[in-house]
């Protein structure tokens, strides 16, 4: 009987034909972690990196790297995996819980540049290597997640080191290997959550998917059944709740398909985001402004809630995880941006009077173990004693409540401002095509 690796690396090497409807998603998906890469760029995390790796970086190395110069193919993977994650407005994948794609794309695009690669080729190999974080994510998910895993750099590494192995053109053998060596970089605690190393943990899943693919090109394996052997990773990354792959299903339909990649509406960590999105359309049903607010009550999740921990942010990585301010954000505007989250803004005197307003519960354990999906819930008291109740299954941008090109495009152009307009439309424009782009090179405006 094949091992969980060997089943996902012989679907991986052989799968083809990929449906219209999941090669748009992925490559909404890819054009949205494009623009996220760029926005990362001057962030904290990404020039330290830089500065950090800066010998490796020059004119001639394999791989472009955000913010110029080139570098061997992993650190490229590196440097710009950080920065597509480094404002925490790349998107969601559910079944991974992991930000799928701050992992994926960049990883691909190191390991593409220095091959002739068309774009057809970097879709099939995103929708290969989504599909594996899937299929790992789901063996050890929720368990995982919730106890303090970052599946992003866990679940990510893995599966993109699948992804990588169809874009290099391995056999089902070679991508085995590069899955098992994946395996042992698998790392990321979401202690870090809300700190610069967060970011560095989807640069750091890239480069390791990245190296994995290399090493099991040359041949270096581990156990093909490391997943799910005794202290293999299910034992110690999941635990006794871990469901692992027994019952395993691959492609039937695509998850990209069933539940979709969640573009980000607001700048910030995905728990937040129910609760934001309703707060925001409480008041554009209602009304009321800032002022007219007594007190906040929201419930999320358990993993949620451990997510948010920065109930006084003291900086703007704080902010990104913190309800308080991003509700606070939501109350005083009609939108969250890229530019609300700096020392400057997050020290507004009138925000942070709002930061007391909100307070945060979670669902129990008890409530969670009935094993269904809960919505986040707000409830809203005002001065003239209305009360204002509202939840939320579905983040904005996810397939219930999906974005239309208008809302991806402005995202897009938000993120990439730094490029000026008409460079960003004609980047945008192309990417939009990426199935029929004979090769890569359109990207170049990128990386400068």
């Amino acid at each position: 009987m094949s091992s969980a690796i060997e089943t996902i690396a012989g679907w991986s090497h052989g799968a083809n034909d990929f449906p219209p409807r999941a090669r748009r998603r992925a490559i909404d998906a890819i054009a949205d972690t494009i623009g996220c890469m760029v926005a990362g760029v001057d962030d904290f995390s990404t020039r330290a990196l830089r500065r950090a790796v800066g010998a490796q970086i020059s004119a001639a190395g394999d791989s472009p790297v955000i913010g110029g110069g080139r570098a061997p193919a992993a650190i490229a993977a590196l440097v710009n995996g950080t920065a597509a994650h480094a404002l925490d407005y790349d998107d969601n994948f559910q079944p991974a819980y992991s930000h799928a794609s701050a992992v994926l794309v960049p990883a691909l695009l190191a390991a593409a540049a220095p091959l002739a690669v068309s774009g057809r080729a970097l879709v099939d190999a995103y929708l290969v290597g989504l599909e594996a974080q899937a299929a790992i994510g789901l063996g050890v998910n929720p368990a995982h997640y919730t106890v303090g895993w970052h599946s992003t750099s866990t679940c990510g590494a893995i599966g993109t080191a699948a992804g990588v192995s169809r874009l290099l053109g391995f056999d089902a053998a070679a991508t085995a290997r590069a899955m098992s060596m994946a395996v042992s970089s698998a790392a990321g605690i979401k202690g870090q959550f809300g700190t610069p190393a967060k970011p560095f943990h989807a640069g750091m899943a890239a480069r390791n998917a990245v190296e994995a693919a290399a090493l099991g090109g040359a041949g270096l394996t581990g156990r093909l059944d490391i997943l799910e052997a005794p202290q293999g990773f299910r034992d110690l990354f999941g635990g006794p709740d871990a469901k692992g792959w027994d019952d395993m299903t691959l492609a039937r339909p695509l998850t990209i398909e069933g539940h979709g990649v969640i573009p980000k509406r607001h700048p910030c960590c995905g728990s937040t985001h129910y609760v934001v999105d309703m707060v925001l359309d409480l008041r554009a049903r209602h009304g009321f402004s800032a002022g007219d607010v007594v007190s906040i009550e929201c419930v999320v999740g358990i993993a949620n809630a451990r997510n948010l921990c920065y109930p006084d942010p003291q900086d703007e990585m704080q902010a990104r995880f913190s309800m308080q301010y991003c509700v606070a954000l939501a109350l005083q505007q009609e939108r969250l941006s890229l530019a609300d989250f700096t020392l400057a803004q997050i020290a507004r005197p009138e925000i942070r009077a709002l930061l007391t307003l909100t307070n945060m519960t979670a669902h129990s354990r008890e409530q969670e173990r009935a094993g269904r999906r809960l919505p986040h819930q707000v409830v809203i008291w005002l001065r003239d004693g209305t009360v204002l109740q509202a939840e939320r299954l579905h983040a904005k941008g996810s397939i219930a409540d999906p974005f239309d090109d208008r809302d991806r495009a402005a995202k897009f152009a938000d993120c990439c401002e730094r490029l000026g307009g008409d460079t960003t439309y004609v980047l945008y424009d192309n990417l939009m095509r990426l199935d029929a782009q004979p090769d890569l090179n359109f990207l170049a405006p990128m990386f400068g």
